[in-house]
């Protein structure tokens, strides 16, 4: 989530509750001035008009402002070109204000309608036949047994959180989060173990989307994933009519902020009963369950949503440039597709980076947008956070867990200011690596001083398709589950709630990783977020995600090597070898009498050994995961026909013979090579087309 003033929250009662009206005053006011000078400097009769300036005028000195603008386009931008380019930019993805005052109005209304909704009785969680017809409690409740009460009761708190109130949110899509604090009297005090805050959490949604799926107001009333967690739903409401594409709310239940103890909630603590979870009776044999980091991330996000709000409104309250910077830094990670699905580097995630960087005196709050765009970008690009975790908390309290503990039980190492919650909880290391290279990337863009440097910064789209040398696709999704129970990820299943595509995500590109070596320079997924479902419907499952996609950065150095050159056959890492290897390991003696463990990859030409990572790739897999090779659709070498095809045509055509200054000279043939590119275009439209796009030459 995001930030929210102070003073932006809901209280109310069920009579007339009490709205943020006040925390919106005033925002967006030097807008309405710019807009009333526009408006003064207007076309007559769709002509441009002179603008009339006395000779006083028109010499008068710079102002200071005016001034400081000319040093900085000078010191920061490599023309003024690029200036106006970013402030065109913020321009175009902020929003304006006549659009907030509509989205504040029904933000209004739905704070009513939330705290009209009517209480139930007390029932267990598993009698949940108090359910009306034609709502689905969006939550897979598998196992479905738990202990616990539930009862709907208004909630407590309404605070708007996310990016809205800050104005750092970007058009097209603007969506507001909003926090629904859930009264202590529905919690009891072990919610935290096997599920039962999510379940209530469930329920809580369930109960709310059946009440207002019926007031005019809302157009649309739908469920999604908070961030594709399948364990965190929220409610997604519209308006009716002509705005239900001006803003989405979303809608997240959380415990009051001091509800849960955070000792429970540390990485290496455990909320997930093995046996609950199996559904089996308890051994009782005092064996250690194991621990539930992800869980208990999961919980303490809700529990930590005002505190974020608090600590990004007063970094960032005030501070223009540090705002445009977030907008700026949101675009650049949209258009490469890093902030999509669980795991995704989100804006949230970012906002916090510029929140820390200001902390630790890389950021200041007078550097413009492009400033805090450059200083970020080269802090990731510089920093691994898979090696070295980053906090925001400066505290020296002993009880407090080192970054080490942390480092053990998450991939990637980001804290929050009360050093118990890892913001980059649900980060994969592949993640984080393509964030890092991608920034690396960026800060040569930017130090190029290139003519089309904006251009490929920000304005173009960079799926994976185009970032990466070779893409497979793994599905269907279900086949996971027998990766899972191939690579015994039997903890990893406990604490990702059943999520099995989650659970074997890590796993399987560490095992890749170490497959390709010195062939791979880079390996990321990517994963769709889950689509928006209706009340009426079952929860998606975890295999109606699509398809898992796996993208390979290749080295030129080591591809085409047909040899994987293993320990001698005396040392003790050859039984690793053979067993990482399997059948394809085998005993070979070098020309220097050496007596190794390797593995001989088939390829007879140039183009199958550019492919030989599609054969490390299904090997693994199957050995390993139990994925066959017909659930990988691996595409790469697309361009190898296309050059045969130029040498067969080149081949058949002659080549003239001319004498300049007495001494044979062999040219080709013109006329051959007009052909050739004429053959190279046409094969590259057949290749295009084939992956279901359109291109005319």
């Amino acid at each position: 989530m995001g930030p929210a003033h102070k003073g932006a929250q809901h209280r109310g009662t069920a009579g007339e509750p009490e709205v943020m009206a006040s925390a919106l005053e005033g925002i967006g006011k030097e807008g309405k001035k710019e807009s009333s000078k526009k408006r003064s400097g207007s076309p007559v009769e769709g002509l441009l008009q002179p603008v009339k300036l006395s000779r006083a005028e028109l010499y008068k000195e710079p102002t200071n402002e005016e001034l400081n603008r000319l040093r900085e386009t000078e010191s920061l931008f490599h023309s003024s070109l690029l200036h106006l380019q970013v402030e065109e930019l913020l321009k175009e993805v902020r929003l304006s204000e006549k659009k907030k005052e509509r989205i504040d109005a029904f933000l209004q209304k739905v704070n009513q309608r939330i705290m009209r909704v009517p209480s139930t009785p007390e029932t267990e969680l598993t009698n949940q036949a108090w359910l009306r017809d034609g709502v689905r409690v969006p939550l897979h409740q598998v196992p479905y047994t738990v202990k616990g009460c539930f009862r709907f009761l208004p909630p407590a708190q309404v605070t708007v959180v996310g990016s809205y109130l800050l104005g750092t949110c970007i058009r097209p899509d603007i969506n507001v989060d909003v926090a629904l604090t859930m009264p202590r009297e529905i919690l009891q005090d072990k919610d935290g173990l096997n599920q039962r805050y999510f379940r209530k959490r469930a329920l809580y949604l369930a109960h709310l989307a059946h009440h207002l799926s019926q007031d005019p107001l809302f157009g649309s009333v739908r469920f999604s994933y908070t961030n594709g967690c399948h364990l965190k739903p929220s409610l997604l409401l519209r308006p009716h009519g002509k705005d239900e594409r001006l803003v989405t709310v979303r809608l997240h239940p959380c415990p009051p902020p001091d509800f849960f103890r955070p000792c429970r909630l540390l990485p290496s603590k455990n909320n997930v009963r093995t046996a609950w979870y199996q559904g089996q009776s308890p051994s009782g044999d005092g064996s250690p369950e194991p621990p539930t980091p992800h869980y208990n991330t999961w919980v303490l996000q809700d529990t930590a949503l005002e505190s974020h709000a608090q600590l990004l409104s007063t970094v960032l309250g005030s501070a223009s440039g540090l705002k445009d910077g977030v907008a700026l830094l949101k675009v650049w990670l949209r258009q490469r597709e890093l902030d999509k699905g669980l795991g995704g580097f989100s804006g949230f995630l970012v906002s916090m980076l510029v929140a820390f960087l200001v902390s630790t005196h890389k950021i200041h709050t007078t550097m413009s947008g492009y400033q805090v765009l450059r200083s970020t970008l080269q802090f990731l690009a510089s920093t691994d956070l898979t090696v070295n975790g980053i906090s925001l908390c400066f505290s020296s309290d002993p009880s407090l867990p080192a970054l080490a503990d942390f480092h053990q039980a998450f991939p990637v190492v980001f804290l929050d200011s009360s050093g118990r919650l890892n913001l980059c909880a649900d980060v994969t290391a592949s993640t984080c690596h393509q964030v890092q290279h991608e920034a690396r990337l960026s800060v040569v863009l930017l130090d190029s001083k290139a003519d089309d440097g904006f251009q490929l910064l920000l304005m173009t789209p960079k799926p994976m398709v185009r970032a990466f040398d070779h893409i497979l696709h793994l599905r269907p999704l279900s086949r996971l589950q027998a990766a899972c129970h191939r690579l015994k990820l039997w903890p990893e299943l406990q604490d990702h709630g059943g999520d099995y595509v989650s659970a074997a995500l890590g796993p399987l590109t560490t095992l890749l990783e170490q497959g390709l070596g010195s062939r791979l320079h880079l390996l990321a997924h990517s994963r769709p977020p889950v689509s928006e479902w209706d009340i009426s419907q079952d929860p998606p499952k975890h295999r109606d995600a699509g398809v898992l996609t796996l993208g390979l950065l290749l080295r030129p150095e080591g591809l085409t090597s047909v040899l994987e050159l293993g320990p001698e056959a005396d040392q003790p890492e050859a039984a690793d070898f053979r067993q990482f290897w399997g059948s394809r390991s085998e005993l070979r003696r070098f020309q220097d009498g050496a007596i190794r463990e390797a593995v001989v990859w088939e390829a007879a030409s140039m183009a199958q050994k550019r492919l030989i990572p599609h054969q490390v790739v299904t090997h693994l897999l199957t050995l390993h995961a139990d994925i066959p090779d017909t659930c990988v659709h691996y595409t790469g070498g697309l361009l190898d026909a296309l050059i045969q095809s130029l040498k067969e045509a080149s081949n058949t055509k002659g080549r003239m013979v001319v004498s300049q200054g007495g001494e044979l000279v062999m040219v080709p043939n013109v006329e051959a090579i007009l052909e050739d590119f004429a053959i190279l275009g046409e094969g590259l439209v057949q290749a295009v087309e084939a992956r279901s796009e359109r291109w005319t030459v």
